[in-house]
C-alpha cells in the first residue's frame, strides 16, 4: 500500500513539472492549440488540405450577448470558483450516481480552455488530472477576463471554425461585435457539441438551448472590458467579482426535462428573419 501511494504521489509530481507554463498567456495570444492541431491531422489523413478560419479579436469587440450566453450554457459560476467548481462536480456525482450512470459534465471555462489550448478530447484520467492541474494555473496566472477572451477566441464552432469572430461572419455575415441576443444564443448553445449542432441547421434540440440560455442570460454577468486597476508585474488584474448564478438545474438538466431531442433538423424557416445563417 506504501509502493502503490508513493508511485501515485510520483505521478501527481511528474504530471505537475511536466505541464506548460502558461504565465506567457498573460500578454501573448496562442496562434494556434491542441484541437486546432488536431483538426489539421484529421484533415490530412482524410486527405483534405485544412482551411482554418480563425481570426484573433480583443475582449471588447466581442459582443456583451455572447459573453452573457456562453456563461449562462458553460459556467454561470465563473466568478465564484478559482479554475475547478469542486461544488458543481460533486452534485455532478450526485446526480450521476442516482441516476446510475458515470459522472459527466461539470467542467468550467478555464477547465475547457486547458484542454483546448494544451490537451486533447480523449476520456484518459491522467489527462484529466493535467487539465486540472492547468485549469488551476490559468486561474492564478490570468485575470477572468484574460481567460474569458482566450476561450472565446479559440474554442471550436463547426468545422476549422474557431473562435467568435470567424463564428459570428460564418454562420451570420456579422462581427461578434454586433452579434444580437438570438444568435449569441445560439451560437452558445451549440458550444457541448459544435460538429453536430450547428447554428445553420438549428436543430430541434439547439433551439431549445437557445430558449433556455435566452431566458438566464439576464442572470450573469460577464468581467468588464478594462480593468479596474493597474496590476504589479507578474500579477494579474484585479476584478470585482459579480455576483454568482447558481440556476436550481444546469443547462443540461433543465434540456433533458423539456424531453430528448424528437425528429430531425429544425428548419431555418423557423428561425425569425433577421436570425437566418446567411445564404
Amino acid at each position: 500500500m506504501l509502493a502503490l501511494a508513493a508511485a501515485g504521489f510520483g505521478l501527481v509530481c511528474y504530471v505537475y513539472v511536466t505541464l506548460p507554463d502558461v504565465r506567457s498567456l498573460a500578454t501573448v495570444n496562442p496562434k494556434t492549440t491542441a484541437f486546432m492541431d488536431l483538426r489539421d491531422r484529421e484533415d490530412y489523413a482524410e486527405g483534405r488540405k485544412p482551411r482554418r478560419a480563425h481570426r484573433w479579436i480583443p475582449y471588447s469587440r466581442i459582443s456583451q450577448n455572447l459573453k452573457r450566453a456562453v456563461l449562462v450554457a458553460e459556467d454561470s459560476a465563473f466568478w465564484e470558483h478559482e479554475g475547478v467548481d469542486v461544488a458543481e462536480i460533486r452534485k455532478s456525482i450526485q446526480d450521476s450516481l442516482a441516476r446510475g450512470e458515470a459522472p459527466r459534465g461539470a467542467s468550467t471555462i478555464t477547465q475547457q480552455l486547458a484542454k483546448n489550448l494544451y490537451l486533447s478530447p480523449s476520456r484518459d484520467p491522467f489527462r484529466k488530472l493535467r487539465e486540472l492541474i492547468i485549469a488551476r494555473r490559468l486561474e492564478t496566472a490570468l485575470s477572468k477576463r484574460r481567460i474569458l477572451e482566450i476561450y472565446l477566441n479559440v474554442i471550436e464552432w463547426g468545422d476549422q471554425i474557431w473562435g467568435a469572430e470567424a463564428a459570428a461572419q460564418t454562420y451570420f455575415g456579422v462581427s461578434a461585435a454586433s452579434l444580437s441576443r438570438s444568435q449569441a444564443a445560439l451560437l452558445a448553445g451549440a458550444i457541448i457539441n459544435p460538429r453536430v449542432l450547428t447554428p445553420a441547421r438549428p436543430t430541434r434540440r439547439l433551439l431549445r438551448r437557445q430558449r433556455i440560455i435566452l431566458g438566464r442570460m439576464g442572470s450573469v454577468e460577464p468581467p468588464p472590458p478594462v480593468a479596474a486597476t493597474t496590476p504589479s508585474p507578474g500579477a494579474p488584474p484585479d476584478e470585482e467579482a459579480a455576483p454568482s448564478t447558481r440556476f436550481p438545474m444546469t443547462l443540461d438538466q433543465e434540456e433533458a426535462q423539456e424531453g430528448e431531442e424528437a425528429g430531425a433538423d429544425t428548419p431555418e424557416s423557423a428561425l425569425p428573419s433577421d436570425e437566418r445563417p446567411p445564404a
